[in-house]
């Protein structure tokens, strides 16, 4: 189990092995959690498959750090989900960085509901595309704005 209990967030994985996943979605998660559970991503072993973190504000700190996770050779994350995470091109510039540094395991990656430029989508459809990454599925539905 991880834990960071003096800020109110605790990770409770399996101890047997197997696939996990865990839903973190809208649960006010603030840079210090991001931490926690980007440690939790790189673990020995990490048993974390499914991680659910949208509708967070995670700014681009949280991300930074979330990517470091990504990045370990440890990490085994297959879902990454930060919908509606606000996340600024500086966001997904980290993602893609991490995503490159460790191509081997993340399928599904969903960023809808965040206003992200086609620049920063179209360096992530590459990654769908390069038979070198695992990465088949990148959700992008924006936000709908009506101005009446």
């Amino acid at each position: 189990m991880k834990s960071d209990q003096s800020k109110g967030l605790i990770l409770n994985f399996s101890p047997e092995p197997g696939p996990s996943d865990t839903k973190l979605s809208e649960c006010g998660l603030s840079e210090t959690h991001c931490e926690v559970v980007a440690s939790a991503v790189k673990s020995i072993p990490s048993h974390l498959r499914e991680l659910h973190l949208s509708r967070n504000i995670l700014q681009h700190s949280g991300v930074k750090l979330l990517s470091a996770g990504l990045e370990s050779p440890h990490c085994r994350l297959e879902t990454l989900r930060l919908s509606g995470c606000s996340l600024s091109e500086i966001s997904c510039d980290s993602l893609v960085s991490a995503l490159k540094s460790n191509p081997s395991h993340l399928i599904e990656l969903d960023l809808s509901e965040n206003n992200l430029q086609y620049s920063r989508l179209k360096s992530l459809s590459g990654l769908v595309n390069n038979p070198d990454y695992r990465l088949t599925t990148v959700s992008v539905k924006a936000k709908i704005q009506y101005f009446l």
